[in-house]
């Protein structure tokens, strides 16, 4: 798994907005702006550091974040030069990708943040953009020609970066430079950059009108309900001594034979799979990866599982809790267990004290009982918005 950074820009003084608060400082829905950015970046589960780009002299941020596992770091006079002070305390720890997310977008998905992050499996860099609803004319003071919407895109943050690509291209700049964003700077050192959908929720606080939007969009958040659903799945697979490692739970567990199936046969999370699907009612594991499509001959069930998170998370749900029942007589699970658990956390993005893992035998009755195979059974509880 690659380790994974945000920088959050919070150096900025919110002039346009006006007062004497900087906006990533002001209270919304009882929260400070900042709080609320850096609790919507961390809904990911994927965030490994994190990183807050403060102005110099500026002494909220570590009366609020001092005892937290953020890192504070002092920018400069532009945002491009922040941006550099942000990456360049990065540099011992040197994580696979970073994150650069301004403090004054608070309403973020988890579900664009993993958007972002998988695409840097394809290129160097991806950014969120819309495309543009209003007319557009050029203005300097008077009104000027219609330009063509149909080629522009409105920006977003986070833009997603491999972290040593996006570092380099920072060093190359020339003392001063300041540029739009960090995408113009992935752009100048000729990095490769996916577009990726924005989101129409995930807008900036510049004006007092945004602010109020702001509030308004809370407020309703916090009038919608939700309900609980749980889904179960199960599946069977034999065993086969063709190989020497079974995978089970993400697990590899190197016993001398192997379960026999199309993917990886981790029959564990297969069940696992379809509890979840069953949760949002949406089918189950064959009709999404079907056996008879050589496209998954041999597949890791980590893709199953993370797709169907990411179906959930598409639903707007959270995911609660998780429970699996192995049902074998061989292999052992006890001495596996805890890593398991582990596995499915980080798949799932929970914490570990929502997941369970249980094993049982059949008292030597049935095919478990007469070790031709092992079964798996799985529930999963899922908050849904009504």
């Amino acid at each position: 798994m690659p380790k994974i950074a945000q920088i959050i820009v919070a150096a900025g003084k919110g002039a346009r907005m006006g007062g004497e608060i900087p906006k990533q400082y002001r209270n919304l829905g009882g929260m400070l702006v900042l709080e609320r950015t850096l609790s919507a970046m961390l809904s990911s589960g994927k965030i490994d550091q994190t990183l807050i780009v403060i102005a110099d002299g500026d002494l909220r941020a570590a009366e609020i974040f001092g005892q937290r596992d953020v890192r504070l770091v002092t920018g400069g006079a532009s945002r491009t030069e922040s941006v550099k002070a942000g990456l360049d305390a990065l540099r011992p720890v040197a994580p696979d990708y970073v994150l650069i997310h301004d403090a004054a977008r608070p309403f973020v998905s988890a579900n664009l943040v993993n958007s972002l992050i998988a695409a840097l499996e394809t290129t160097d860099a991806a950014v969120p953009m819309l495309p543009l609803a209003d007319a557009v004319k050029a203005f300097d003071g008077s009104i000027g020609d219609d330009l063509d919407r149909g080629g522009l895109r409105a920006v977003q943050t986070p833009q997603a970066f491999h972290y040593d690509q996006i570092l380099a291209a920072f060093d190359a700049l020339e003392p001063g430079a300041a540029l739009a964003d960090d995408i113009a700077v992935a752009k100048s050192a000729g990095m490769s950059v996916a577009a990726i959908e924005g989101e129409s929720s995930n807008y900036k606080l510049t004006y007092e009108a945004d602010f109020e939007r702001a509030q308004i969009d809370i407020k309703r958040t916090n009038m919608k309900t939700y309900y609980s659903a749980t889904g179960t799945g199960y599946d069977v697979h034999r065993y086969d001594d063709s190989g020497n490692v079974l995978w089970l739970c993400g697990v590899p567990i190197e016993c001398g034979y192997t379960l026999l199936g199309h993917s990886d046969a981790d029959a564990g999370l297969h069940a696992l799979t379809d509890a979840l699907l069953g949760a949002i009612c949406f089918g189950d594991i064959g009709d999404h990866f079907p056996p008879s499509d050589p496209k998954w001959k041999g597949a890791s069930s980590d893709k199953f599982l993370e797709f169907a998170r990411d179906a959930v998370l598409e639903r707007g749900g959270t995911i609660t809790h998780v429970d699996v029942t192995l049902i074998c007589e061989k292999p052992k699970i006890k001495p596996h267990r805890e890593q398991m658990r582990e596995r499915i956390a980080e798949l799932l993005n929970l914490p570990l004290i929502r997941v369970s893992v249980k094993a049982t035998t059949t008292e030597k009755l049935g095919f478990t009982g007469r070790g031709e195979g092992l079964a798996a059974q799985a529930a999963a509880t899922v908050k849904l918005p009504e």
